[in-house]
């Protein structure tokens, strides 16, 4: 059995932040919401709005389907300005 829509959407998501270096905080300022909200959608014990999802995707630069379709695709898509420098870290 495949992932529902909302894991795809939450793996998509890490994956992003994960390829960008983004926080839940740079998120969060994104969607309007607090860093709270974001680690509660992404945790899985709120869910992720339509409006989110087109937030989420319009933060990244790639389309809505494609930050559905799931983590490979969203990664696929994004743009090289996007991408976290090769051998950058996150910041502790």
């Amino acid at each position: 059995m495949g992932l529902t829509l909302g894991d795809r959407v939450r793996s998509s998501v890490a994956a992003l932040m994960q390829a960008t270096g983004a926080s839940q905080a740079e998120i969060a300022a994104s969607l309007g919401v607090g860093q709270a909200q974001v680690s509660r959608r992404q945790s899985g014990s709120a869910a992720w709005t339509l409006a989110d999802c087109d937030a989420l995707a319009a933060h990244f630069g790639i389309d809505v389907l494609d930050l559905l379709a799931g983590p490979t695709r969203a990664c696929e898509t994004l743009p090289t300005r996007r991408r976290r420098p090769a051998g950058a870290t996150e910041s502790a």
